[in-house]
């Protein structure tokens, strides 16, 4: 059974709680639209799982310094910009449960908004001179826009392949939980194997992250709730539909995709694709792979230090599985 998150940030209780306060100053700004706005951010912020597994990861490997604070804030600035953007492209009313940026004040200033926190970030790094970390955050956030434009060059055609989809998440998901890891890292040591091994988990863990998002629009089986279908409907080729397309005769095939690419608002026709995917056995090859990636983020732990922050890392990976949101 998976710890609640509150356990899990034990180790590094007192740091988040700087760190949040750190956060919320550099959020400030005198531009009153824009206070109100990153006001806003602030309060309907999710989990902060990018921050923490910055400070963990930081914490493995020497003291927590005020180049790891930089780095949490740094990921966390980049990820809520990354968010506000991918809500103006999908057209997302709802973030976390709250009306999106998008949603309460529109595309125009959404994409601002969103742009104004890239160069935030940008210039907390630069301000503070931490120079690797922002080559670090920028790489990823490179690779970030990279995925989400080859997923939706993709989602033109359906042609996705697992090979593709693997290298899609890893570059929309994984990179920046990896880059969280070595930037967090590389504040408190200068190990390169340690800081490349924080990598690489960042990776698997991330790529499990990802899976477990997918199995979500599919729902109920799996003790997820009421499925939603918003992955069909925004023509998202998942590794459960991609499973169960590979499965299915040509003809088949064909007719499912035809429907996602001309009938995915039909709640009907959604409704009979998540019923497929489940018949195919899908969701059950989707569970397989990310526990596949599950078990080789804990490999990659046993090779590093051994300490609080470690096994904080470890209830992390279990509970990135086992979430129910």
């Amino acid at each position: 059974m998976s710890k609640k998150l509150s356990q899990i940030q034990i180790p590094i209780k007192a740091e988040l709680k700087q760190f949040e306060e750190y956060f919320e100053e550099i959020m400030s700004t005198k531009v009153p639209l824009l206070d109100k706005i990153t006001n806003y951010i602030i309060q309907t912020k999710g989990k902060q799982l990018r921050p923490m597994i910055t400070l963990l990861s930081a914490k493995i490997c020497g003291e927590l310094n005020d180049s790891s604070y930089t780095a949490a804030s740094l990921v966390e600035i980049i990820h809520t910009a990354t968010l506000v953007h991918d809500d103006v492209v999908d057209e997302a009313e709802k973030r976390r449960g709250f009306f999106s940026i998008f949603a309460l004040w529109k595309t125009k200033i959404a994409v601002l908004v969103g742009d104004y926190l890239l160069s935030k970030g940008l210039n907390i790094a630069l301000e503070k001179k931490e120079y690797n970390t922002l080559h670090i955050i920028n790489q990823a956030v490179q690779a970030m826009s990279e995925g989400e434009l080859m997923q939706i060059e993709k989602a033109r055609k359906l042609d996705i392949q697992e090979d593709v989809y693997f290298e899609i998440i890893r570059q929309k998901t994984a990179t920046l939980i990896a880059a969280a890891c070595k930037a967090g890292a590389s504040s408190s040591t200068n190990n390169a194997d340690h800081i490349d091994g924080l990598y690489r988990f960042g990776e698997k863990i991330g790529i499990a992250f990802q899976i477990k998002d997918d199995l979500f629009d599919y729902g109920d089986d799996h003790g997820i709730g009421k499925p939603t279908g918003i992955d069909i409907k925004e023509k998202k080729m998942t590794l459960p539909l991609i499973f169960a397309l590979q499965k299915a005769s040509w003809v088949e095939r064909k007719k499912i995709i035809f429907n996602i690419k001309r009938r995915s608002k039909n709640k009907k026709v959604v409704k009979d694709i998540i019923a497929f995917v489940k018949a195919s056995g899908g969701l059950e090859y989707a569970e397989e792979k990310m526990h596949d990636y599950q078990n080789q983020a804990l490999e990659i732990l046993k090779e590093l230090p051994q300490n609080e922050a470690s096994l904080a890392l470890k209830d992390l990976v279990f509970y990135v599985t086992a979430r129910k949101k």
